[in-house]
């Protein structure tokens, strides 16, 4: 007889271990799990013996592609997509609103517009703003985290007029006069950087535990923060938070262009171990920008406007291969934003020059997003052993402005993932929240049944093609999220990984595809503990 912390039995287990895709009971012991397989082969004494009644149990889910400290800002500021704001008009009340609450020097922020939403159809400008303060500082950014719009106070305080030359991979936008309307498109949006105020780490902290306690209820058992807007250390900040709840595993990765020019920026050994619940993966480079800000660079013209606008590249080779030098002397990852074609031609080739230079089963390098490899990129990847992480959630919520932008047919190739699974790429998938016009960004099931039909919101078709069953979707936000972020021994559940598990309302992988978005966790565990009960 064995002896065991805990037994699960009369559950339906999807492991997401290929060996052994399913179960029906679970022995943990020490966080850990000790044996999983049929009940009638369980030897054991335990007292503690839970019945899951017929449930529906998955690995816990990660999101190896999100940015926490973003979504959790998100929770104190003006939200500007539907259900909460429709129109220009509603953005303007609910910045009247926030100044009315606030002192008289503070700015008022506000995140998740996406034009395709507003009834308008159009971008809000800096006018629009100014019409709900124009006495304070407003800045607004897009859903897509690629462009702010700011009100004329901004404007002001940032130095920015009709004569500011646009930086290298990036636009001031401006209208006929010549004037800056507000919006500032991929690199300009860091013009704001040494004017905007950054919030106290005890704030950043406190967000952070409130928004844990959110993605546990979603499942989401470990994250990959995929770099921020400044250069904070939030290795550290990760540390200090975990102190004070915050629950998921994570792995950080730095974004090079904040801290390529700190003189003393390193890894510590400690930083890197794979088995700590914080570590960090390495750097993140941004490439292009997004499709529904039509600034993913693509090697053809996006539909409408005067037939010649193709995107932003945002960095050059020399970037990137500054950035593989960091990451070989340090035994870390790379990441790479490559949304467009040749963003991603180019991430690829200059990755593609480099032999892989880490000593274990990670990836060395991954395109985050990869909407639109072209063959030849499909190819170069996979003989590199490049990883791909992607989002079909994108499709579902950003229908409106991908539809604009490219049109049906072109629509049906982005997010190619049976050529990219065909191609022998591993891949995984993820949210990319909150950088999607989804006022609940996170939520995996949405994620889910984006992929299994491959249709929109408002039912548009994206490509039946690049379809997957259930099965598949989880065991790319599960077994090969784990693989891409590098965690050592989450994912699946199989003996000696950790007893990270989650349990559903319903059995996800028997119910209607276009109601996989509806399905609620009714329990989620790390390390074998309850950390969450609906």
């Amino acid at each position: 007889m064995k002896n065991y912390d805990q037994v699960y039995v009369n559950g339906k287990f999807f492991t997401s271990d290929e060996k052994k895709l399913y179960a029906d009971a679970m022995a943990v012991k020490d966080g850990l799990i000790a044996w999983i397989g049929e009940a009638a082969e369980l030897d054991t004494t335990d007292e503690e013996v839970v019945d899951l009644q017929g449930k529906r149990v998955l690995p816990g889910i990660i999101d190896s592609h999100m940015h926490p400290v973003m979504l959790a800002a998100n929770q104190r500021q003006i939200v500007c997509l539907p259900p909460y704001i429709n129109s220009i008009e509603e953005l303007i009340e609910a910045i009247k609103k926030a100044r009315a609450a606030q002192g008289p020097k503070a700015w008022i922020f506000g995140w998740g517009y996406d034009e395709g939403k507003l009834k308008e159809g159009k971008t809000p400008s800096r006018y629009d703003l100014d019409a709900g303060a124009d006495d304070v500082p407003v800045c607004i950014l897009r859903s897509c985290g690629h462009m702010r719009c700011i009100n004329s106070k901004a404007l002001e305080m940032a130095g920015i007029n009709r004569d500011t030359a646009d930086p290298e991979g990036g636009e001031i936008m401006k209208d006929d006069q010549g004037e800056p309307t507000g919006v500032l498109r991929e690199n300009a949006r860091f013009l704001l950087s040494d004017i905007l105020p950054k919030d106290s780490e005890d704030a950043v902290i406190d967000n952070l535990v409130m928004l844990s306690e959110h993605l546990v209820s979603q499942g989401i058992t470990a994250v990959g923060d995929m770099g921020n807007l400044d250069d904070t250390d939030y290795y550290y900040v990760y540390q200090k938070a975990r102190e004070r709840g915050f629950l998921q595993r994570v792995s950080v990765f730095y974004m090079w262009e904040s801290f390529k020019n700190i003189s003393d920026f390193q890894f510590k050994p400690e930083q890197l171990d794979r088995k700590a619940p914080v570590k960090v993966s390495g750097l993140k480079i941004i490439a292009d920008g997004g499709i529904s800000g039509r600034t993913a660079w693509c090697n053809r013209p996006y539909l409408g406007g005067d037939g010649r606008e193709q995107g932003i590249p945002t960095c050059t080779e020399d970037h990137i291969r500054s950035a593989i030098r960091f990451c070989k002397k340090y035994n870390a990852q790379l990441a790479v934003h490559a949304m467009g074609q040749s963003a991603i031609d180019r991430a690829v080739n200059v990755i593609s020059e480099v032999e892989d230079w880490l000593d274990s089963d990670l990836p060395h390098a991954r395109i985050e997003h990869a909407s639109m490899p072209t063959e030849k990129a499909l190819t170069k990847a996979a003989a590199a052993d490049i990883a791909f992480v992607t989002q079909p959630v994108f499709l579902y919520a950003e229908i409106e402005r991908y539809m604009e932008n490219m049109g049906s047919e072109w629509l049906q190739s982005t997010f190619p993932v049976q050529d990219i699974m065909t191609a022998g790429i591993r891949l995984a998938f993820s949210t990319d929240a909150p950088a999607t016009p989804l006022a609940d960004a996170s939520n995996p099931f949405v994620c889910m049944q984006s992929a299994v039909t491959r249709k929109a919101h408002d039912g548009t078709d994206c490509g039946q093609y690049h379809k997957v069953d259930i099965e598949t979707a989880i065991r790319l936000y599960t077994a090969e999220g784990q693989y891409v972020m590098g965690f050592a021994d989450n994912g699946m559940l199989k003996p000696g990984f950790a007893a990270d598990f989650i349990v559903l309302d319903r059995d996800i992988l028997s119910v209607p595809e276009d109601t996989i978005g509806q399905v609620q966790v009714e329990a989620t565990y790390i390390d074998g503990c309850c950390v969450y009960k609906k």
